[in-house]
């Protein structure tokens, strides 16, 4: 009896043992789950979306972050919208930094709303201010959109420009964001007799 006993005696304590080692073993195991989950977390706050398989990087995401929110309302002076280069390049296309921060002009009848002739509102391309109404916009015979009339005259800045020789202009930009628009002139149409003759690629249209 002695003997069977101790067999028993050894079984059980051989039992303990491998229970111990099971749960060990499964603690360990859901501490790797929890650091994969971690890790996962992490990676998706780094590299935040995918498109067409290739992940954002944080920098990327920051620049559709601060992609432009359309808004119809009149610029109070206040929230000035500062970039770098490097961050506006980042948000533009090139065709846009050229102009908007660079004040370069597109080439006549090749911009996008040249011959737009739909119904809505054309915004700042750079940070989504209203700047023109398609009911102000008439066909100069330019080459550029053009327009008689802003949304808010508070929502433009108008600048003597003398880049050219002998020929000074009158520039306009964004109030908000202070990227280059295009230029106004005095030979447009009834009732204003202005001709605000802007770059495509500075604005956005939104169809209403």
């Amino acid at each position: 009896m002695d003997i069977y006993a101790g067999s028993i005696a050894e079984r059980k304590m051989k039992y303990g043992i491998i229970s111990i080692a099971i749960l060990i073993v499964a603690l360990a195991g859901g501490a790797v789950l929890i650091g994969c989950a971690k890790a996962t977390a992490l990676d998706r706050t780094q590299n935040t979306n995918t498109q067409d398989g290739k992940a954002t990087t944080a920098p990327e995401q920051a620049a559709l972050d601060s992609l432009p929110t359309f808004e119809d309302k009149e610029y109070d002076g206040t929230g000035l919208i500062e970039k770098t280069d490097d961050q506006w390049k980042q948000i533009l296309t090139p065709a846009q930094y050229f102009i908007l921060r660079k004040e370069g002009t597109e080439q006549p009848y090749t911009g996008e709303y040249a011959d737009n002739h739909q119904h809505g509102v054309y915004y700042c391309a750079a940070c989504g201010l209203a700047l023109f109404k398609s009911e102000t916009k008439f066909e100069s015979g330019t080459g550029w959109p053009s327009f008689y009339k802003t949304i808010y005259p508070k929502n433009v800045i108008e600048e003597r420009d003398a880049s050219i020789p002998g020929d000074v202009r009158t520039k306009i930009t964004c109030a908000r964001c202070h990227g280059h628009l295009g230029h106004v002139f005095d030979d447009g149409p009834k009732p204003t007799g202005l001709r605000y003759c802007m770059n495509s690629a500075a604005l956005k249209f939104v169809k209403k």
